[in-house]
Order: structure tokens, then C-alpha cells, then sequence
């Protein structure tokens, strides 16, 4: 694994690496509140066949923010991240996405099409605003405290809390976990802030992935979670509406939470051989 950062309009970017430069190369870009390594668990068990690429994305990890909230829109993101790439060096690749970071992904592939071999959305992507019963004022509320208020005397206080949130742990996650996190005027805290996260809400809420639907190509991918089965409707709707509207694939994982590729790493892993491998 290689952690450095690269210098884009004025700002550090956090870039983490796994496997050979001359294999085919998969971007990875996280959810909101996460960073590059989220997806460490997928890249160790492919590093040795694709060269994986995972980004901190604005405001999060190491990464700076962007200095407004309309930079972090959905069209404005698309271009932020083709400029990422053309300073990598990536002229075409397979894109791997979680939560927030499908939704932004899929906005990329209707501007830049020609250079993605291929998108998999892992329980991100689909699920439109317009289906929920919650506002856009009470969503960007929640999230602004939610983010600001989690805050802890110690990081053994911030890991048990942590680790009794996801169905599996590994030492894998728990670094990852460790990338989420920074220790600030003696308290740990998130490093992506309540603002960074209410820009994205809104962002969300502006642009929906289900108004391009039909301007996507069918051979998009989508990895569905499973539990918990209270979703169930909510997620049934919006994942027939995206299979409908796109053409795309829809598979449903068993016993995976929206931390899909924590829960069931070797799955992921097994889908994306199956879909981008070489032998293909």
C-alpha cells in the first residue's frame, strides 16, 4: 500500500495505492464520511490483478475542502475528479463506488463515458431523496449534528463505539476506521466536518442520479445490501426504478449492511473478478 498526496487547484489531494502500475486500473471513491482506505479490505484481495486507486475526497481524510458549497455538486465533482485523474495519469479505468461516492460516479460516467470500462455501485446510487419522507431541511440537520457532535475524550472510547457499529472487524477495518478520525484539542473527532457534510446533502438533494437514468450505459453494476430488512420497501422501490431506467444489473448480497465491502469483502472481490478480470 502507498499513501502520498498530489496538488490540485490549490489544495492537497490524499491518494492510497495498491498492486502494479501496468495492471488495469480500478478508482475507488468512498461515501460521505469516509476515506481512501474504506475500501482496503476489496484492494488487498486484489492487489496482485488491478492496480486500485482510492481517493480521500473533499473535506474528508486528508484531503481539504473545496471552498463552496457549489463546487461540491454533482456536475462540478464530475469535473473535480476527470482534473484528479488526468493529473494520475489514468486515461481509462473500471470505477468502484460507495454510498455517496456512487452517486457522484454515476454523474461522472454520463460526462466521461468513454473513459470508464466499467462502474460498480456498491448500495449507492440508487436510492432517490424524492421516495423518502424526510426533508432536505431535517436531512441537513441531522447530518450537521451528527458529524460535529461525534466527539470523544479518547480513541479507545472512539473504537469501542466504533467497532460495536459494524457487523465484522478485522485489522484491516480497524485501520480504516483509525483514517476516519483526528485527534484535535484533546478530543478525536471526524475528520470530514458538518459542513462538508450538509454541502453533500444538499448537493444530493439538487442533482438526482434518477433524473440520468437513461443517459447511462446498461452495464452498470449495483451490489445491494440486504439488512437491515426494515429497508426492504424503501430499498426494493429504488433499486427496480434504477434497474428499469438504466438497464443496469442488480444484485442483492445476502446478509450485507450498507457497509457492504466490510461485511463481505471476498464478495465483492469475487464479483468484480468475475466482471473485470482479465479473462474477460
Amino acid at each position: 500500500m502507498n499513501r502520498y498526496r498530489i496538488h490540485h487547484r490549490n489544495k492537497f489531494v490524499q491518494i492510497t495505492e495498491w498492486g502494479d502500475k501496468h495492471s488495469p486500473v480500478i478508482f475507488c471513491l468512498h461515501g460521505l464520511g469516509g476515506s481512501g482506505l474504506t475500501f482496503i479490505e476489496v484492494a488487498e484481495r486484489l492487489k496482485n490483478e488491478f492496480r486500485i486507486i482510492s481517493i480521500d475526497a473533499p473535506g474528508h481524510g486528508n484531503t481539504e475542502p473545496l471552498d463552496s458549497a457549489e463546487e461540491y455538486e454533482m456536475p462540478h465533482l464530475a469535473d473535480w475528479l476527470n482534473e484528479v485523474l488526468n493529473i494520475l495519469g489514468v486515461d481509462k479505468f473500471y470505477f468502484l463506488s460507495h454510498s455517496w461516492g456512487s452517486f457522484v460516479s454515476l454523474f461522472y460516467l454520463m460526462k466521461n463515458e468513454e473513459r470508464v470500462m466499467g462502474t460498480m455501485l456498491i448500495d449507492g446510487g440508487y436510492q432517490t431523496k424524492r421516495m423518502k419522507e424526510e426533508t432536505l431541511e431535517e436531512e441537513v440537520a441531522y447530518y450537521e449534528k451528527d458529524f460535529d457532535e461525534y466527539v470523544f475524550d479518547t480513541w479507545e472510547e472512539y473504537f469501542n463505539t466504533e467497532k460495536a457499529a459494524y457487523a465484522r472487524w478485522s485489522p484491516r477495518i480497524e485501520l480504516a476506521v483509525r483514517d476516519l478520525a483526528v485527534e484535535s484539542g484533546g478530543k478525536i473527532h471526524w475528520h470530514a466536518s458538518g459542513e462538508t457534510a450538509v454541502n453533500i446533502i444538499k448537493a444530493m438533494h439538487k442533482h438526482e442520479t434518477i433524473d440520468i437514468y437513461e443517459k447511462l450505459p446498461s452495464s452498470i453494476v449495483l451490489l445491494r445490501a440486504t439488512l437491515p430488512m426494515s429497508w426492504d420497501d424503501y430499498r426494493n422501490k429504488t433499486a427496480a426504478i434504477f434497474e428499469e431506467r438504466t438497464g443496469g444489473t442488480v444484485k442483492l448480497i445476502a446478509n450485507s449492511t450498507h457497509m457492504l465491502h466490510w461485511d463481505v469483502p471476498e464478495v465483492v472481490a469475487g464479483e468484480i473478478r468475475e466482471n473485470w478480470g482479465r479473462k474477460k
